[in-house]
């Protein structure tokens, strides 16, 4: 057991370590779409880049952005708090990896990424039908966004997640959510407009996990056999069991989803060795996947 956990822990260390080392948006990522679900006037969507965010949309995050886009959305950046009058013209609010210092490895970078004003803000924008993508990565950003979180009902570990039975090449902080081993749930999310738009295989790329609050949905399950650890030393692991890396729920006339993983809705490339995390992993529906959240989001798949 202890030469297995050892194993883990070296092969999370890797994991963080590839994703950082020359972390960049793939240039040849393809973000047309096929069916865009807006032709004009679609949904505005605000990208909020005022919370030392890791990911922006001219950053790792712009194969996300342009998708949307692509998509018939009209995307804007944020760059100031978030306030009643910022968000009223928004139907969407997308909030990726936001940080309480400028940098994931300096001093206080777990600390609240948001004011109490700003969440009471967010919230009663949401209550009166606003939608939330809250996009909160392994530490230090599930720390930064508790708070946020806990508005609505969300508990994150704040540390890493792993599962050893359910990986790709090997590494069990790659983590993959199918229909073929049942942690890829059925909700309008998974299913699409149609089956062209039906989810079969995702997969997540060192991330947290979440436990939602009564009534939400996990729509990416975490396996009995998952395991979290609170830091990269990997000396403690409690059981990720009947926890989430994706939750989606209703909240009060809006909507929220909640990803304990970020790459998985971006396509980066890392390392020498142009390593790929993202919508541009062959043999994933991650690209979809992220579509789908923000139809949902947006009100065109129907509630669950």
């Amino acid at each position: 057991m202890k030469r297995r956990l050892t194993f883990l822990i070296l092969f999370l260390i890797i994991a963080v370590s590839v994703a950082s080392a020359q972390q960049m948006a793939d240039p040849e990522f393809n973000t047309s779409v096929e069916n865009p679900a807006y032709s004009k006037s679609g949904p505005r969507v605000m990208f909020d880049e005022a919370h030392h965010n890791f990911h922006t949309m001219d950053g790792r995050y712009q194969p996300f952005a342009n998708l949307l886009l692509n998509d018939g959305y009209r995307v804007i950046r944020n760059r100031v708090p978030f306030t009643k009058i910022s968000l009223k013209d928004y139907k969407v609010l997308v909030i990726a990896n936001a940080l309480g210092a400028e940098e994931m490895d300096d001093t206080g970078a777990d600390n609240p990424a948001f004011t109490e004003p700003e969440i009471e803000a967010v919230q009663d924008w949401v209550r009166g039908g606003g939608s939330l993508l809250l996009i909160a990565d392994h530490a230090p950003f599930g720390g930064a966004a508790e708070s946020l979180g806990k508005r609505f009902g969300v508990e994150m570990s704040k540390g890493f997640t792993l599962d050893e039975a359910n990986s790709a090449e090997g590494n069990p902080s790659l983590i993959i959510y199918s229909r073929e081993n049942h942690l890829l749930l059925e909700h309008p999310i998974t299913a699409g407009r149609g089956g062209a738009e039906k989810i079969n295989k995702v997969m997540s790329f060192t991330g947290q996990s979440l436990v939602g609050p009564k009534g939400s949905y996990p729509i990416l399950k975490l396996a009995d056999t998952a395991k979290d650890t609170p830091d990269r030393s990997g000396t403690t692991f409690t059981s990720a069991a009947g926890r989430a890396q994706a939750l989606a729920f209703k909240f009060g006339k809006g909507r929220v989803v909640v990803q304990g993983e970020a790459a998985m809705l971006s396509a980066q490339i890392a390392g020498a060795n142009k390593f790929k995390m993202g919508m541009n992993v062959p043999g994933t529906d991650n690209k979809q996947y992220a579509l789908n959240v923000l139809h949902w989001l947006s009100g065109m798949l129907k509630e669950n």
